[in-house]
């Protein structure tokens, strides 16, 4: 199945609130880094220039803050959303569902954070509080350039911004 992104962030956003335990959540935000790694390396591979770099930052975040894609949690909910992307059909609409989520998964981490008895559980919620907020930094800067608040959608691969 094949999805934009802005549809698998919606689909993020109703998995993120039927979360039940605190390995949903973190979970969760997993799929959401996958997601930012996805869109990053997508518009790295449309854009130029800053927008280009700016991109690549947001893959690279995104990288470092998804788990295992063997992980028991993300093989239940049946792998990575993020495989099926085949793009924005708006960037700026992309980057703007993309940042909404990963300020709600930055949310719902710190409630399980705070409620978290086990100081392994509290300190991988606290790791993945970053990731989010790295990554929802990357969105912000994009969303900032010209070349993305000005249009909708990136153009054809490999062209410029």
């Amino acid at each position: 199945m094949h999805m934009d992104a802005v549809r698998i962030a919606e689909a993020g956003r109703e998995a993120l609130a039927a979360c039940r335990t605190t390995a949903d959540v973190v979970a969760e935000a997993w799929q959401e880094q996958a997601l930012a790694r996805a869109l990053g390396d997508l518009l790295a591979g449309r854009y130029t220039g800053e927008a280009r770099t700016a991109a690549g930052e947001l893959a690279d975040a995104g990288e470092r803050g998804r788990g295992p894609a063997e992980h028991p949690a993300l093989r239940a909910a049946g792998g990575l959303r993020a495989a099926a992307l085949t793009g924005p059909a708006d960037a700026q609409a992309a980057l703007a569902a993309l940042g909404a989520l990963l300020e709600e998964a930055g949310a719902a981490l710190v409630v399980v954070a705070t409620a978290a008895d086990d100081a392994c559980v509290y300190w991988q919620c606290m790791e993945a509080i970053d990731a989010a907020a790295e990554s929802g930094d990357r969105v912000a800067a994009l969303l900032r350039l010209p070349g993305i608040r000005g249009r909708g959608g990136p153009g054809p691969p490999g062209g410029g911004s």
